[in-house]
């Protein structure tokens, strides 16, 4: 689960078959006076917004209760919840969820068209702060791959090294030597920097380049 922060608000990002939904109870502590999402969604252009979603990304809506919903969205004794919404129509654009993390979520093209119902201002802010949290975690990834190939490289390396450059007749203290100065070539390779440089660098961290984990909490400070 990931958050982002806009107008003072804490908003939730979960992974949902892997698509990002984002807490609609979290983004609308940003709206002035009491409302409800079920005020959202029982308004008529809402159910059009979703209808037409889900007929695009569901192929299992129920289109035909779907309309029966959207009919009775011009009477003022109309409501409904997002759990009965989904119950009815299948709908996978909008979810209710339980646990810890609970709450009422939405697919992030829904939950954007939400944001325009707090205001227009409130929505600008949250894609502006969805992208980036998108960059950084695509940031982080970058980093992670090239950990991983590194790793990958590393082992097939010193390999090579302990068949065709390392003598028999050295010592273990010889050899860690040779394999230390050969593994320099692939951290400056994926790195930059050699193992030492990134101590002498990193006099506060202990051991050598960190996991992406450590090196990203850090590049935040």
């Amino acid at each position: 689960m990931a958050k982002i922060s806009v107008q003072d608000t804490k908003d939730n990002v979960i992974k949902v078959d892997g698509e990002d939904y984002i807490c609609l109870m979290d983004m609308l502590r940003a709206k002035d006076g009491d409302f409800f999402i079920t005020d959202w969604l029982r308004n008529r252009n809402t159910l059009e917004y979703i209808g037409i979603w889900e007929k695009v990304y569901n192929p299992n809506f129920n289109y035909g209760e779907f309309a029966i919903i959207r009919n009775q969205s011009g009477l003022n004794s109309f409501k409904i919840s997002v759990k009965e919404f989904v119950a009815r129509t299948n709908a996978i654009s909008v979810q209710a969820k339980a646990g810890r993390y609970g709450g009422t979520y939405a697919h992030k093209d829904i939950a954007f068209e939400f944001a325009m119902w707090i205001s227009p201002e409130f929505k600008i802010y949250i894609v502006k702060e969805f992208q980036r949290l998108k960059t950084e975690e695509q940031r982080l990834l970058g980093w992670s791959a090239k950990r991983e190939l590194s790793k990958i490289n590393y082992r097939i390396h010193t390999d090579a090294i302990k068949h065709n450059l390392v003598p028999a007749e050295v010592t273990p203290a010889q050899a860690s030597m040779i394999y230390a100065s050969e593994a320099d070539v692939l951290n400056v390779a994926m790195f930059g920097v050699t193992a030492k440089q990134w101590r002498d660098a990193h006099p506060d961290l202990k051991g050598n380049i960190p996991s992406d984990e450590r090196v990203g909490k850090r590049r935040q400070r």
